[in-house]
């Protein structure tokens, strides 16, 4: 009998550990909610590639900070618009609110290439940064502290990005040990989407994962993470500019529009800066290395889903600059 005391005790040493990681919950494309799989549970079709460890990414050069922890390629390829409103959900290991509130939130996208995104293998992936998130106006709240209290993160998608698959890499990196070298948490996640419209942008330049990132980055290892009013440094590329392709005929045999559902984003009431790629800014910009950043709280509305099918023309590789 005395194994059963024991066991107990090995199960409630273990749920601080469980609530201070997390995953990606969900994720809300103008409204319809698609949900996620607990890590190494899938339970059902999702556009979010599945995780097998809610344990954080550690270390800026391993090779799962592209999508996170041996993501598996999800079943769903959903649909989006330009300039459409993205929010994420982030849930603790044991279904709770996201735990940490210090670090930044930042949005990259890839295309798919020559294939769907369901098929598509992330390792090669040349991504390009469409958003971030850093301090609140007062110079010392993250926006994460929003999504720890419980709401969603909102970004908006490219006003002018061409058609075709793509993958939305929307990561957190949280700080909290990030005072020593190597300390900081990448927790990235993967969603797979089909962009319709007839926009002609790509972006100006790309980047792999691993391979954007130090761990000597500043914002990265920050020492002064702590310390009130302190500036910080995103790490990784500038928000990508979008220029005009002009092989692209997004009027030929590109995926038609899809007519988005109303959205259901609300601006949370602290000011912050906007840093988005092709999107006008809400409030002022200021320069990318600085932070500064978007944030939302969606109501998650669910709907139906499609498998992905294959159309006639699909975006040409992104090729690094």
């Amino acid at each position: 009998m005395r194994s059963v005391p024991i066991v107990l005790a090995s199960v409630f040493a273990a749920l601080p550990y469980v609530a201070a990681h997390g995953y990606l919950r969900s994720v809300a494309i103008d409204g319809k909610t698609y949900e996620g799989n607990v890590p190494n549970h899938a339970s059902g079709d999702s556009p979010i590639r599945l995780i097998d460890d809610i344990d954080p990414v550690k270390g800026a050069d391993n090779p799962n900070m592209s999508c996170g922890q041996n993501a598996q390629k999800a079943a769903l390829v959903v649909p989006a618009n330009p300039g459409s409103s993205v929010a994420f959900a982030w849930a603790s290991g044991n279904g709770g609110n996201w735990p940490h509130n210090t670090g930044p939130m930042m949005t990259y996208m890839a295309s798919c290439g020559d294939t769907t995104c369901d098929k598509f293998d992330a390792s090669g992936a040349q991504w390009f940064k469409v958003d971030e998130a850093g301090k609140k106006s007062d110079g010392s709240t993250w926006v994460q502290q929003d999504v720890m209290n419980g709401q969603a993160y909102t970004m908006t998608l490219p006003n002018n990005i061409a058609p075709g698959d793509y993958l939305i890499r929307h990561e957190i990196i949280a700080l909290q040990l990030a005072v020593s070298m190597g300390g900081a948490e990448f927790y990235p996640s993967c969603t797979q989407v089909r962009v319709g419209g007839n926009g002609n942008g790509v972006p100006n330049a790309t980047v792999s994962f691993p391979g954007a990132y130090s761990d000597s980055d500043p914002g990265i290892f920050d020492p002064n993470v702590y310390n009130p009013g302190s500036s910080y440094t995103f790490p990784g590329p500038a928000i990508a500019a979008f220029v005009a392709d002009g092989s692209n005929n997004a009027a030929s045999s590109s995926p038609s529009s899809v007519s988005p559902s109303p959205s259901a984003s609300a601006t949370i009431s602290d000011s912050v800066s906007t840093q988005v790629a092709g999107a006008t800014p809400t409030s002022s910009s200021i320069p990318s290395s600085t932070s500064t950043g978007q944030s939302g709280c969606s109501g998650m509305d669910s709907g139906s889903e499609y498998r992905p099918r294959r159309f006639s023309r699909v975006m040409r590789d992104l090729k690094q600059d």
